[in-house]
């Protein structure tokens, strides 16, 4: 499909490993593909090819001033500030959820194991490989309007999708995903926390993850760490993620504890990921080491601290090179990120859990999406006829900036916004309580913290009572 990295044997293969840009695609079979809102072509063996590009370059920035705005919003919650289209990429923050399902594979992985520990391995590395596609990807997805729906139904990758926005203030986002083959349950609600701070934004996520293996009857759960995007005033932007993320295995007791390291002072933690494995009685079963943006390994305990110790007395050499391009520019300013990262030292022994996927060679051009991102908001032929009103596909300031119409999109934004405050004014008039469709407040049974659970019914396609948000 261009999409699932994974391969026939479960095991990872560098040689099979091939991203969107080496499909070996026949000329008029590309053309195809090229299509933006028409009909998606049916290979061979009868699944659907997603689009490769976006029908529009992404725009420069270069020549808007964002202190002008962000200058009054220090220390203050970004989410009730209306922010201009410049930030923003062309997804609503609904379809950014949904890229957590790029490397589904992982789950599959995870169902296959009958060993635990193999188990958790392969939930640690997709929790890991959840905050991946953010690499590089400095635009800010478009908020949700309350009511907003996104669908995905992915039969080549086996799993269908649903999400709601279901508050606006504070804004949290629901969503249900499951196996076709009815071997997995994903669910959660993520309420992003951001923050302005001088030369930072800071995005804490708050919200339970849960993914339920139903085969094996484990429940996992965690929450994503927190996100900051640097020097949003000057220099060139960079993205880390930082913070102590917990996966815990409800059924066996095993943890997971994964150290997303900060940047700090000479950027010799950036990007780095460190971590272990424990059973319930607090022994450690694997060490877990590698960076969110390229790749993640496990190993034992043993050898891990063999490894350490060696390093320190120097006999294991440093290996350092200069990072992508795209990441750092030797022309930074000396407080910017800085120029020289760290690859990720492979100890001997260890195993491979997650590779990240390679990207479009047009990427940069889109906004640093992924060939999974680039397919998200693709409007096929006979869609809106079955989608629900509310789906992000159809709205139109997301869809006409996706087209390059950047001063309709941005209109379009306002509209939407003002209308979406004027049904507030309405509702509250008439104290009319706003109701969710999909979704309604619960206790996550897992950890028995507040959480938003998946009503049922969507797939039925009643899409009758749904507001009129657009």
């Amino acid at each position: 499909t261009g999409f699932d990295s994974d391969n026939s044997s479960g095991d990872f293969s560098e040689a099979n490993h091939k991203g969107p840009e080496m499909l070996d695609l026949e000329p008029h079979q590309s053309n195809k593909t090229e299509k933006h809102n028409g009909e998606t072509e049916i290979q061979e063996n009868g699944i659907k090819r997603h689009r490769t590009s976006l029908p529009a370059p992404m725009f420069s920035r270069s020549d808007f001033s964002v202190w002008s705005i962000l200058k009054k919003c220090i220390g203050l919650e970004l989410s009730k500030i209306t922010m201009p289209i410049v930030f923003n990429e062309p997804l609503s923050f609904l379809q950014r959820i949904t890229e957590y399902m790029e490397h589904i594979y992982l789950i599959n992985k995870a169902c296959s194991h009958t060993d635990p520990l193999e188990r958790m391995q392969a939930v640690a590395a997709f929790a890991v490989s959840a905050v991946a596609s953010q690499w590089e990807r400095t635009g800010k997805p478009f908020n949700p309007l309350l009511g907003e729906t996104y669908e995905l139904t992915r039969e080549d990758l086996g799993f269908r999708f649903i999400s709601e926005q279901v508050s606006h203030h504070p804004p949290i986002s629901a969503f249900y995903s499951e196996g076709l083959n009815k071997d997995f349950i994903f669910h959660g609600s993520i309420y992003p926390k951001l923050k302005f701070w001088g030369k930072s934004i800071e995005a804490e996520p708050r919200g339970t993850i849960t993914l339920e293996l139903l085969k094996h009857n484990e429940a996992y759960t965690w929450t994503n760490p927190t996100c900051c995007v640097h020097n949003v005033i000057i220099g060139k932007l960079w993205l880390e993620q930082y913070g102590v993320v917990e996966i815990i295995n409800h059924s066996t007791g095993d943890k997971c504890v994964l150290n997303f390291k900060p940047c700090g002072l000479f950027g010799k933690e950036l990007h780095r990921v460190e971590g272990y494995i424990q059973d319930k009685h607090r022994k450690k079963l694997c060490v877990i080491y590698g960076k969110w943006t390229e790749c993640l390994w496990c190993t034992d305990p043993t050898t891990y601290e063999t490894y350490k110790k060696n390093e320190k007395r120097g006999s294991e050499p440093k290996k350092k090179s200069v990072s992508e391009e795209d990441i750092k520019s030797e022309n930074d300013e000396a407080d910017d990120m800085p120029e020289v990262q760290d690859t990720v030292q492979f100890i001997p022994g260890s195993k491979l859990l997650w590779r990240i996927n390679c990207r479009p060679p047009n990427s940069s051009q889109m906004y640093n999406f992924t060939s999974f991102a680039v397919s998200l908001n693709e409007l096929e032929k006979g869609m809106e006829a079955i989608l629900a009103p509310t789906d992000c596909r159809l709205r139109p300031d997301i869809r006409n900036m996706e087209n390059g119409n950047m001063d309709v999109a941005s209109r379009e934004k306002e509209r939407l916004e003002e209308k979406q405050r004027a049904a507030r004014k309405e509702r509250a008039k008439d104290e009319v309580e706003w109701h969710t469709r999909w979704f309604h407040q619960g206790t996550n049974p897992y950890t028995g913290t507040p959480d938003w659970l998946y009503s049922g019914g969507y797939f039925d396609r009643n899409f009758s009572d749904c507001p009129d948000i657009y």
